[in-house]
């Protein structure tokens, strides 16, 4: 996904296209669980007005519910869940059905998008 000045520049390049295709070439898309894509217009206009120096404050800029900051921590619940917050899923565009696979490694958890490649082992 392109940020800043790349950006910018390449909207500008693209001049008068469809909304569409202007946040699909500029990278903000991903693959939904039946394989079609999926245009994440809100990052795409969220980093396209940070590039022209607006910022908005909340929306993915860590703050949770009630404007806290987001602490990137999780706590196992008493019922032994563990929880990760809308503010999180919100971040990374996810929608309700969206499937994972859990992984499991020495003391961590990862959640791999389903049909989604796994990045680099850490």
């Amino acid at each position: 996904m392109l940020t800043g000045a790349e950006l910018l520049a390449k909207v500008k390049d693209l001049g008068d296209v469809s909304k569409t295709y202007l946040a699909t070439a500029c990278g903000y898309v991903s693959k939904k669980k039946d394989g079609s894509d999926r245009v994440n217009f809100t990052a795409f206009y969220e980093a396209l007005l940070n590039a022209k120096g607006i910022d908005l404050g909340g929306g993915s800029a860590g703050v949770g519910k009630g404007g806290r900051k987001l602490s990137y921590t999780a706590k196992v619940q008493g019922n032994g869940n563990l929880l990760v917050g809308n503010a999180y899923t919100a971040m990374l565009d996810l929608q309700v059905g969206d499937e994972f696979e859990i992984k499991l490694g020495k003391k961590a958890i990862r959640l791999i998008p389903v049909g989604g490649e796994e990045e680099g082992e850490e």
